[in-house]
């Protein structure tokens, strides 16, 4: 067999996509996608780190979370997540070990283009915003973001709320996070944002034994409000599948599943209202079943799962890859299948139990056993497909193609479903192609093939077995969407394009089928299966870490709203002279201070000047805060009470002796603050040294060298706090 297997450097595609203004910094390639935008630079000899900066045309730059900025090796790219529809511009700037912009070293890409997710489907029927975004592409307000790699799987923290009162608890690694908000307490949306290749071994645990990593509500239909997506062309996981059981809100997009153990994705039980779009479904393990060579299911659907959408995914050769329901349904449910490839996969597109069914604008690119099949009562409307080299593009149990042969049927005898088709393409039709439309017999039908697309079925046309008539769902305003559905004829190009499906990129994995041969196979193909054991990302780290997240915190825990301020680099002085930050409304109050960081108000409290505050910027492997003065200064930093803090200031520890609060003298210049290790961060304030405060050198009354706050005004008679005294902090 002819096999053509390529590994390709992801961040480099046609020259079409390019939108460069670059001044020194080579950039290579920047694009939009789906409300999000990479670029991609050559490497600047000397550069430790690079400031990447994104902004819609016309608006401010905001520096991009540093696990978003990620070394390649032969070229560096950076991704915006969380993009609303519209024009974009990159600034990417080389930076050296001191955390200081390389002179000359600066480029800047002209405007590019993002555009929205297709929303089509049930799931978004009367629902807003699945999982951690908003409609328009952006987190919702007070969302978290997680970052996860290999080396932090175990290790990532956040907050979770496990309790009626609000307390909150700190977890640590991905599935523990995920298993406190079980407890049903916290819906705060969470965005998980998967960097590169997780293994089975990388995770902390798993808690469903027959998938692995599992996604779990207090009771039926549980408000989970998560975003699982994977960052750039390369995110993947392997050696283990998802489970989603009683939730609501819940959106997956943009990773591989590799070599799952049973199901790549299992839909399982009284989930409503989740999204499953631009999936690469992979071969999963080999099971001891004759029909689970390839793995179990790729996509399944079950347990009275309903308002589902599953959308531009790519099948790879896929064996069972979609079962939709189980025998103990109860209701329509309502699902959709749109803008799926199906590329070479066998059967089960979908295979449908009582369910009410949409499947439009998919491509099925040589299937060598069937495309959909209904059965027990189920409803499907089979719209504007393409079907290349399909042996049997539907069945329904028991009648028609599916017993023609005189065999007892693909579907074990189960009842049948009805089918109801239109404006579907049938092109390159196999030796054995075989589809029986109503017109050809009115009782051992394959489908009911409407001649427009708003025709009902009569309730005369029903099934041999279990006597089912259509629902006419699909011409029903109070249970149909809206949408507006691609002419068949036009799906190939689509679903293969730019913003089709699998992938950002299709992917860093490619692979050529040989049609004149995969299109009549169904075993596995050995050559592929190898290709995904030895797959390895091109990906070398996380700029600045060793390697992707080898720190011990390296994922940003609290809250997704990574505030970049403009001011630091651009100012030495505020315009109202206070150099005083905190962090109340989760948000630096001062924009003096460039600072890019997740924000908590369950980390305890500080007190500076008789006001305590309670919310603080969590100091992490992203957290970055940049400033500029013109003066020798003192730097005051008050961390959580009760702790002894330290810091990294232009790239040297500082530690703190015995209290919460760090000082150093700066000279003028440009000053970043990084984490040495994790603390909780309360205040920021700069204040004048004792040369540079304009005041009497001795006190009249007392002789004593005078105090000042740490706005740099003289306090007759200080009390408890912090304080200037002769050019050091006090505390009293």
């Amino acid at each position: 067999m002819r096999k053509n297997l390529l590994f390709k450097l992801c961040g480099i595609v046609v020259a079409m996509m390019m939108s460069v203004q670059s001044f020194s910094l080579t950039i290579n390639e920047a694009a939009g996608w789906l409300e999000s935008a990479y670029v991609t630079w050559t490497p600047v000899e000397g550069a430790a780190s690079y400031r990447v900066m994104c902004r819609p045309v016309g608006g401010e730059y905001v520096r991009l979370d540093a696990p978003l900025v990620r070394d390649y090796g032969a070229y560096g790219r950076a991704d915006a997540l969380g993009l609303k529809a519209g024009e974009y511009q990159f600034e990417v700037t080389a930076m050296d070990a001191g955390g200081n912009a390389i002179q000359g070293e600066t480029g800047e890409t002209a405007p590019i283009v993002v555009r929205a997710h297709d929303h089509g489907g049930f799931a978004h029927l009367n629902y807003k915003g699945i999982g951690a975004y908003n409609d328009d592409g952006t987190l919702k307000s007070g969302a978290k973001v997680l970052y996860v790699t290999s080396a932090t799987a175990k290790t990532v923290t956040c907050d979770v709320v496990t309790k009626s009162n609000g307390v909150a608890q700190t977890f640590t690694g991905l599935q523990a996070i995920l298993d406190a908000r079980q407890k049903g307490y916290d819906t705060t949306p969470l965005a998980i944002r998967m960097v590169g290749t997780i293994e089975a071994a990388d995770m902390d645990k798993f808690s469903s034994s027959a998938e692995g990593f599992q996604l779990k509500g207090k009771n039926a239909h549980a408000e989970m409000n998560i975003t699982l997506e994977g960052v750039g062309c390369d995110a993947a996981i392997r050696g283990f599948g998802i489970l989603l059981r009683n939730c609501k809100s819940v959106e997956l997009r943009n990773f591989a599943v590799m070599l799952c153990m049973d199901d790549c994705i299992s839909i399982d039980t009284d989930n409503s209202h989740c999204w499953v779009h631009h999936i690469d479904f992979f071969y999963g393990q080999t099971g001891g079943d004759s029909d689970q060579a390839k793995g179990d299911g790729s996509l399944d659907c079950k347990g009275d799962s309903k308002y589902m959408t599953f959308s531009y995914n790519r099948f790879w050769d896929c064996g069972k890859m979609a079962l939709c329901g189980m025998t103990g349904e109860s209701g329509e449910n309502f699902i959709t299948y749109h803008h799926n490839w199906f590329d070479h996969s066998d059967s089960r597109h979908p295979r449908v139990r009582t369910m009410t069914v949409h499947v439009y604008n998919n491509y099925f690119d040589g299937v060598a056993k069937y495309g959909v099949g209904a059965t027990m009562g189920s409803n499907v409307f089979v719209e504007s497909n393409y079907f290349r080299h399909v042996n049997k593009p539907m069945l329904i149990s028991k009648q028609g193609s599916d017993v023609a042969d005189g065999g007892k049927g693909t579907f074990s005898g189960e009842d049948g479903g009805m089918i109801k088709a239109y404006g579907n393409v049938y092109a390159e039709k196999s030796a054995n192609f075989r589809l029986v439309t109503h017109k050809e017999s009115a009782t051992a039908f394959d489908c009911y093939e409407a001649d427009t697309r708003d025709e009902q079925v009569p309730a005369t046309y029903k099934t041999l077995q279990g006597g089912t008539t259509y629902n006419n769902f699909d011409t029903d305003p109070d249970k149909m969407y809206t949408y507006t559905p691609d002419e068949a004829d036009n799906v190939p190009a689509v679903v293969t394009g730019q913003y089709g499906a699998g992938r950002m990129q299709h992917g860093d994995f490619q692979w050529t089928f040989n049609n004149s041969v995969d299109d009549a196979d169904y075993e596995v193909n050995a050559e592929l299966k190898k290709a995904i054991a030895d797959y390895e990302s091109s990906l070398v780290g996380i700029y600045g870490n060793a390697s992707a997240g080898d720190d011990e915190n390296d994922a940003p825990g609290d809250t997704g709203n990574t505030d970049d301020e403009p001011g630091g680099d651009a100012s030495a002085v505020p315009d109202d002279g206070n150099y005083a930050c905190h962090f109340t409304g989760r948000k630096p109050s001062n924009s003096f201070y460039t600072i890019v960081g997740n924000y908590s108000d369950s980390k305890g409290q500080a007190t500076v000047d008789g006001t305590t505050y309670t919310e603080c910027l969590k100091i992490e492997s992203s957290t970055s805060i940049r400033f500029t003065i013109g003066q020798e200064m003192v730097l005051t930093l008050v961390f959580a009470e009760g702790t002894v803090p330290n810091i990294k200031i232009d790239g040297t520890r500082v530690n703190a002796t015995d209290s919460h609060i760090i000082t150093q003298t700066l000279q003028a210049g440009t000053h970043e603050i990084t984490k040495d290790r994790s603390f909780n961060l309360f205040y920021i304030n700069l204040t004048p040294t004792a040369s540079a405060i304009t005041r009497r050198p001795m006190d009249a009354l007392g002789g004593k060298a005078l105090y000042y706050d740490l706005q740099g005004r003289r306090v007759p008679n200080p009390t408890h706090g912090i304080y200037i005294h002769r050019g050091k902090k006090v505390v009293k």
